[in-house]
């Protein structure tokens, strides 16, 4: 299940939602005020529920689960039962878990796995200009919204909308390019409270197979 720490944990889209005129920041002003919004969370822990939507509009899975992230470079995501998945990054390489397949993956951290949506909240963000189109909107006297598009072909996704409720990540939303959508909705945020020292290892049984994937 290689691939499901690249679409099954970020593959967030939205359906299409109606916004208020309100004040907008696009390019490199969009993308400066998310960074700086961004750099302001040394650690980010929530729960989750992750809901994908097909190109229909029907829905396809449910998962809940929990993540943290630490600056610089330190991820941790896990997904509750009936499908079980462990994600651990230390900024080089980031290693998946499957319990169900008894299998660990390890993937070398390269510029494509770097910029995926989650861990925009633990890696390097001074430059999104280049890797985005970026364009913030405010919503209301509470919450601000950013739609990020990739400027390479190659992206794991078509667009991202991060929306931030007081300064605090709510949502993340994004769009495939199967037309496959996703929300990720987070509950009991902690933001720049400690993380303990062991949060980013994983602890799986002996005899796993291990595949190493550039790593």
């Amino acid at each position: 299940m290689a691939q499901s720490f690249l679409k099954y944990l970020l593959v967030m889209a939205a359906t299409v939602f109606f916004f208020s005129p309100a004040t907008a920041s696009e390019g490199q002003e969009g993308a400066d005020e998310l960074a700086s919004l961004l750099k302001s969370y040394e650690s980010y822990q929530a729960d989750f529920i992750q809901i994908v939507v097909n190109e229909n509009g029907n829905k396809v899975q449910e998962t809940r689960g929990s993540l943290k992230a630490k600056r610089p470079g330190l991820f941790y995501w896990e997904t509750s039962a009936p499908l079980s998945q462990f994600i651990v990054s230390d900024g080089e390489t980031v290693e998946v878990y499957d319990p169900d397949l008894e299998q660990v993956t390890i993937h070398k951290l390269d510029d494509r796995v770097q910029s995926t949506p989650a861990l925009l909240l633990s890696g390097e963000v001074d430059n999104l200009e280049e890797t985005y189109k970026v364009s913030g909107r405010q919503i209301g006297d509470n919450t601000r919204e950013f739609t990020l598009e990739p400027r390479s072909p190659d992206s794991l996704f078509t667009s991202l909308r991060l929306t931030f409720f007081k300064g605090e990540l709510q949502e993340m939303r994004m769009q495939d390019s199967l037309a496959q959508l996703s929300v990720l909705s987070f509950d009991r945020i902690r933001l720049n409270e400690p993380v303990e020292a062991g949060a980013f290892t994983l602890d799986y049984p002996e005899g796993v197979d291990i595949i190493r994937d550039g790593a």
